[in-house]
Order: C-alpha cells, then sequence, then structure tokens
C-alpha cells in the first residue's frame, strides 16, 4: 500500500472507511497507520485478502487517488 500523503485534501474518507488503516494526524492529513517513508510516499505492506479489501476502499473513496495498492512479488 502506497500514500502520496504530500497530495492529501484531509477529506477524512479513508480513515471514515477503514479505521483500522487509516486516521487524521494533527494537521488534518491522512496517516497510514505503522507506514514508513520511501522516497515521495508512505508505505506498508498489507499482509491478508481482508485487509487488502478494506484497504481497496479507502483507494476507492479517495476524491484525490494518492492512496494505491500494488501487489508485491
Amino acid at each position: 500500500m502506497l500514500q502520496f500523503k504530500e497530495e492529501c485534501i484531509s477529506c477524512g474518507a479513508c480513515a471514515a472507511i477503514c479505521p483500522d488503516f487509516w486516521e487524521m494526524d494533527q494537521e488534518g492529513m491522512a496517516n497510514l497507520k505503522e507506514s514508513k517513508k520511501v522516497e515521495d510516499h508512505w508505505e506498508r505492506i498489507i499482509e491478508t485478502e481482508a485487509a487488502r479489501s478494506q484497504n481497496q476502499e479507502a483507494v476507492d473513496v479517495c476524491p484525490v487517488q494518492i492512496i494505491k495498492l500494488e501487489q508485491v512479488e
């Protein structure tokens, strides 16, 4: 899972639909819980199909499409 946080518009949709993985930080920006910064984005490994499904909903509701689910080989 990738998040390009700098482009977040603080709508809160991801945190509302998937609170196990997303929260709003003190500045009002979406925060991918337990993620690490890698170059220009934040990253977290999603290990189960259930978690992937939950996060797909966050991808789908993000109005600026800054959340990406990618398959790790």
